[in-house]
């Protein structure tokens, strides 16, 4: 009997799960395999995104609002999911940046953050991790965390002499970075709106793209699961303080979306087992291990 495959994706707060690689966890969950969600944070210093929910009740009530909502989410996807218990950073803004509230994620040792990780990873025993690279993303100082006790806890979690405390040693066999929006993919759909006759959210973007990093030449991995776009999209609007249900993530048709980049994409960051470049699956080169268990 071939061995249930696992997944773990590790994000910084309640939504990223739902705007990150949410289509492709959906589809392997269908699939059979047990997804884990790692929540580094609660959402606590999170503004309201979604004018429809700013207002003085929602804020003052934002992390139980928020736990609801990763719930209803988590539900959505189908999908178990963890607190690691940190507190949200913010996001500073100002010039220059005011420092980062004392005891917050951002500010922790990153050897010592993982260690709850590390203990989850133990736990669960997952064969694929997804985190942010090293930029988090974008550079949120809760995404850089995230990266990084990601990065300390899929080296440490199968070495038995660190952290024996914190379990049974468990080696990952991969670990991929979620690739956001690389130039190739926001040029591709707003070439298809025009096409369309329609207007496109991403004509100042793509004006602008100069100044921002790509990582299109960095992408390893095209998981095919424009079937479950519309999943991700009720994971995404779960989270009703942060996304604006008529906003911006929602103005591509989705069939316009699965027509012309089907696929969420990864780069694979570290790997113990032997798979071709470029891939179309997490499980590349795991599969065949599992089905022979």
């Amino acid at each position: 009997m071939a061995e249930q495959l696992r997944l773990m994706t590790v994000h910084a707060h309640p939504d990223d799960e739902s705007s990150k690689g949410a289509a492709a966890m959906a589809k392997y969950v269908a699939e059979g395999v047990q997804v884990l969600v790692a929540t580094c944070t609660g959402g606590e210093r999170g503004s309201v995104l979604n004018p429809k929910m700013d207002r003085p009740e929602v804020l003052a009530n934002i992390t139980e609002i928020r736990r609801a909502e990763m719930d209803k989410a988590r539900e959505i996807l189908g999908v178990d999911q963890a607190w690691l218990g940190f507190v949200d950073s913010g996001l500073p803004e100002g010039d220059p940046l005011p420092p980062l509230p004392e005891g917050c994620f951002g500010l922790q040792d990153p050897k010592e953050a993982a260690k709850p990780l590390i203990k989850l990873i133990r736990e669960f025993r997952p064969h694929v991790m997804t985190t942010y690279d090293e930029n988090g993303g974008y550079p949120h100082p809760d995404h850089i965390m995230c990266h990084n006790i990601s990065v300390v806890a899929f080296d440490a979690a199968g070495d038995p002499e660190l952290y024996p405390e914190l379990g049974e040693p468990w080696q990952p066999s991969k670990l991929y970075y979620n690739s956001g929006w690389t130039r190739s993919r926001m040029l591709a759909l707003h070439e298809g709106m025009l096409a369309a006759g329609l207007e496109s959210p991403y004509a100042e973007w793509l004006e602008k793209w100069s100044e921002r990093q790509d990582r299109g030449d960095k992408l390893t991995t095209r998981v095919e699961c424009g079937e479950y776009f519309s999943v991700r999209d009720d994971a995404l609007r779960a989270h009703a303080t942060q996304v604006d249900p008529d906003g911006f993530w929602f103005h591509i048709p989705l069939e316009m979306q699965q027509k012309v980049w089907p696929t969420e994409d990864f780069e694979l960051a570290r790997s113990f087992v032997d798979s071709p470049i470029p891939e179309s699956d997490l499980f590349a080169g795991i599969r065949e291990k599992a089905d022979a268990h």
